[in-house]
C-alpha cells in the first residue's frame, strides 16, 4: 500500500540545494566586479574602511571558477569559514531530509560563539591597519 508523502521532508532540503546550486551558477557566470547588481558593502561606502565581509562576492566567485588563492586573496575569513558553514547547513538539510535530530554541538557553546565573534571583530580591525602584513587581510586582485 502506497504511504502518503511528507511534503515537508522533501520541500526543504530540495528549496535549500536549489538556493544553493542558484549562487553557485549565479556567481559563477557573473563576475561581481563587472556587473552592477551585486550590491557594494554599505559600511565601505560610509566609512571608506573594510567590513569583515568585504571582499564575499569576489571571493565566492573566484571559488566558483576553482581558484582558491584568488578567493583568499579577497576575505580570507570567508574562505576560511566555509567549510564550518558547509558542515553546519549539510548536517542540516540531513535532518530535514531524514528526520533526525543530529546537531553540531560545539556551534552552541559559548566558547564557539564569543570565540568566533572575537575573531571576526578582531579580522575587521585588523585588515584596515595600513601597514604590513595587515594590508594582505584586506581584498586586493
Amino acid at each position: 500500500m502506497l504511504q502518503p508523502v511528507d511534503s515537508k521532508k522533501y520541500t526543504y532540503p530540495a528549496l535549500w540545494l536549489l538556493l544553493l546550486l542558484g549562487g553557485f551558477f549565479l556567481f559563477f557566470f557573473y563576475n561581481p566586479t563587472q556587473h552592477s547588481f551585486f550590491l557594494p558593502c554599505p559600511f565601505k561606502l560610509a566609512t571608506g574602511y573594510h567590513c569583515p565581509g568585504c571582499g564575499s562576492q569576489r571571493a565566492l566567485h573566484q571559488l566558483a571558477h576553482l581558484n582558491i588563492s584568488g578567493a583568499f586573496a579577497m576575505n580570507p575569513l570567508m574562505v576560511l569559514s566555509l567549510p564550518l558553514i558547509g558542515y553546519g547547513l549539510g548536517t542540516k538539510m540531513y535532518n530535514s531530509f531524514f528526520g533526525t535530530q543530529y546537531r553540531v554541538d560545539f556551534f552552541y557553546q559559548k566558547w564557539f560563539v564569543y570565540g568566533y565573534f572575537g575573531l571576526a571583530v578582531l579580522y575587521w580591525v585588523l585588515r584596515n591597519i595600513p601597514y604590513a602584513p595587515f594590508t594582505y587581510l584586506a581584498p586586493h586582485s
